[in-house]
């Protein structure tokens, strides 16, 4: 009845309407008579409810892919493979859960027990550690490619994503504790000269898979920028360069084209040569402004799987039969 819930204990009542009506499927005519109310009053609870989050609707629409663009763009470029998610029916909002999902699909074909997976950084990233579904323990190596961002970063940045990764695969990580981006190339050359740095360098040189987000420079998409991460004046340097995106920290232009080795100089993170080494490169990215970085992506090899929604795949092929 509702003379049980003394005082303002509104949520405990709503959250008690709410699973008997959802979890014990029960009519809200019986509801009415169990708590005290109207049947009206039981429908205005479960609005209540779903209002102030204490009932969350997820609806988990299976994947759909759009085979003749992973078709296109196998032909197109040098890929081991592509899955490009169907945009139909999938909203702006949704879109980096959907990505996540399909990222996840493609990680789990490459996870095998005693392999060096490499891990970068991002909020497409994190969203496919987050949709990462095991059915028992993978011992593995787990390592950050990329230094840290930062504090205010903490749910995407590197070091985080390598943590929540071991823990759900039972593997081992290796983290990169040092700043991604440095004052000054020495102090980046010192640090990169420390035991404890220097042994997940060469451990990430080792990788057998590498899960990479891809960003952009563009001021309106970078996200180390938006961050407070990266200063304006500093970004548009790097974009005078011709830099058009990086995975990793490595920056190319829309040829794919290495740019920006002076900047470059000041990062901790995997070097060109060595990330473009690691035999499965599996970068995520979608939307607007990712399309001419994934364009650059491809082109460089820095990544050789690519996960991307279908609007952006077509877009990155009208790009490229122009550019």
């Amino acid at each position: 009845m509702v003379e049980q819930y003394p005082g303002n204990d509104r949520a405990s009542l709503l959250a008690d309407v709410a699973e008997m009506y959802y979890l014990e499927e029960k009519g809200q005519a019986e509801i009415a008579r169990a708590v005290g109310v109207t049947r009206s009053m039981v429908s205005r609870m479960l609005k209540e409810a779903r209002e102030k989050g204490i009932v969350e609707v997820r609806v988990n629409r299976p994947l759909r892919s759009e085979y003749d663009l992973e078709l296109a763009l196998t032909e197109c470029f040098p890929l081991l493979g592509t899955y490009i998610v169907s945009s139909q029916r999938v909203s702006p909002e949704n879109n980096l859960t959907y990505l996540g999902s399909a990222g996840a699909l493609v990680l789990k074909r490459y996870l095998k027990p005693g392999i060096v997976l490499g891990i970068s950084w991002g909020t497409s990233v994190s969203a496919a550690v987050d949709a990462l579904q095991v059915e028992k323990s993978i011992p593995l190596k787990i390592v950050q490619l990329v230094g840290a961002l930062g504090a205010r970063n903490a749910e995407y940045d590197g070091h985080a994503l390598v943590t929540r990764l071991a823990e759900k695969l039972g593997g081992e990580g290796y983290h990169l504790n040092a700043p991604f981006l440095c004052p000054n190339p020495e102090t980046a050359a010192a640090l990169l000269e420390t035991q404890g740095i220097r042994e997940s360098i060469d451990l990430g040189r080792s990788a057998e898979v590498a899960l990479l987000g891809i960003g952009s420079t563009a001021p309106l998409y970078s996200s180390a920028y938006l961050a407070g991460y990266l200063p304006i004046d500093e970004l548009q340097e790097i974009i005078q360069t011709g830099a058009v995106g990086d995975v990793a920290g490595v920056n190319f232009d829309i040829h794919g084209g290495y740019v920006c080795a002076d900047f470059c100089k000041r990062l901790v993170t995997i070097s060109n040569d060595d990330l473009t080494a690691i035999p499965v490169r599996i970068g995520i990215a979608g939307g607007q402004g990712k399309v001419t970085p994934i364009l650059g992506a491809l082109r460089g090899g820095f990544i050789n799987f690519l996960v991307t929604d279908g609007d952006t795949a077509r877009q990155v092929l009208e790009l490229a039969a122009h550019n």
